[in-house]
């Protein structure tokens, strides 16, 4: 599988740029949602990304390798790829991830219920709308 696509390549380097600029022209840091998710199939890592650093490999995010204390940093995506698992299988891309949530969302959500996919389902249920927030439905 192809972890990074051209598409996701250019949102996560923007990003990046974004916040270079923003560091450069001392505005307040940027506060991104993240445009990648990467998972263990057989296991608990996962790996959510908001930036792709102009080496090409070193990417920054929220890490959670399982263990309960997901952390918010750097990770390189050359040794995520490398990682061979039980039946063959390999780190994947959730092909399916969008959030509306910024990264400091999910490092909050994520460190107070000990793992990314537990912070997920927290987003989730906080990005529904309640039934007072729902159109009328006609009739």
């Amino acid at each position: 599988m192809i972890l990074l696509t051209p598409d996701l390549r250019f949102a996560l380097r923007a990003n990046d740029i974004n916040r270079r600029a923003a560091a450069r022209d001392e505005n307040p840091e940027p506060d991104p949602v993240p445009v990648l998710k990467l998972f263990n199939p057989v296991g608990a890592a996962t790996w959510v990304a908001t930036e792709l650093y102009d080496d090409g490999d070193t990417l920054f995010g929220l890490a959670d390798l399982g263990f309960g204390c997901p952390e918010l940093g750097a990770f390189s995506l050359s040794e995520i790829a490398s990682v061979r698992l039980a039946f063959g299988l390999g780190i994947e891309r959730d092909l399916s991830f969008a959030s509306i949530h910024p990264i400091s969302a999910w490092t909050a959500a994520a460190q107070l219920a000990g793992s990314i996919q537990a912070a997920e389902q927290i987003l989730r249920r906080a990005a529904r709308p309640t039934s007072d927030e729902l159109p009328p439905t006609g009739g």
